[in-house]
């Protein structure tokens, strides 16, 4: 058997780019999946149907991370369907790419709430069908929850938040049997990351990794596999960072580079 035979994963916004890579990853190792997508459905689709050649029961659910109702009759599906869930990933993003002058209440209340306050309230749905199961979070951050990037504001302090989150999470749900940790990367090559960071600036990501390369959403998949995996057990409310080294030495790679 697969060492995921048997269990259930929900990842938001999974359609495409780094959720569906998890989705793929769990997948690979006999997973099923719960596909959530709120605009394209085509893609999640498309996503659903690589999943179910890999061998596993997938079940595609739109729901919007922004609205608490939506959330709920989410997880209403799964425990229809189901009845239980072993791992929730809550990797869906949203926010606004503007200095902070230019931040209304209404752009910063929209990013809080899909990348911070939808972790918490999904948690709190999926722990109650984790009852029993062991079962595992993983919240999806980045680096920007530490750094500070160009018009990265909002969307930075709404991942410093989930972080946040997930400490607390981690403590008060260990009795429950349940681990709650998060992955932080630096810039994903994903369609996503032009909405967040300006265009020069994947330029420079690539030649400033000491690996010489971005961070994929494969990356992301794999340490978040590890997470869900048992050999993780003892891993509780840490934020594992993905960035090939970018946070520890980012002038060195430059310089080496005979860049500066």
């Amino acid at each position: 058997m697969k060492p995921m035979q048997g269990k259930l994963a929900l990842i938001t916004g999974s359609g495409r780019g780094i959720g569906k890579a998890i989705a793929l990853k769990l997948a690979s190792q006999g997973c099923d999946i719960v596909v959530n997508y709120f605009r394209r459905r085509e893609a999640a689709e498309q996503t659903a149907e690589e999943l179910r050649q890999l061998g596993v029961k997938v079940l595609v659910v739109k729901a919007n991370m922004g609205d608490s109702g939506k959330i709920g009759e989410m997880f209403d599906t799964v425990a229809s369907e189901f009845g239980y869930l072993d791992i929730f990933i809550s990797n869906a993003a949203s926010g606004v790419g503007r200095p902070i002058m230019d931040i209304d209440e209404k752009a910063w209340d929209w990013t809080l709430g899909i990348n911070a306050k939808a972790m918490l309230l999904c948690a709190q749905r999926a722990a109650v069908l984790m009852e029993g199961r062991r079962g595992k979070i993983v919240g999806i951050s980045s680096l920007g929850s530490q750094l500070v990037w160009p018009t990265y504001a909002a969307v930075g302090v709404s991942k410093a938040a989930l972080e946040a989150v997930t400490r607390y999470l981690a403590i008060e749900f260990a009795p429950r049997d349940i681990s709650v940790n998060a992955v932080s990367a630096s810039a994903v090559d994903t369609e996503a990351l032009k909405f967040y960071i300006r265009e020069g600036l994947v330029k420079d990501v690539k030649q400033t990794t000491p690996v010489g390369r971005m961070v994929t959403p494969e990356d992301v998949a794999n340490a978040v596999s590890f997470l869900c995996s048992d050999e993780a057990y003892m891993i509780r409310g840490q934020t594992i960072i993905v960035d090939g080294g970018t946070s520890v030495a980012p002038w060195s790679s430059v310089l080496e580079k005979g860049e500066a």
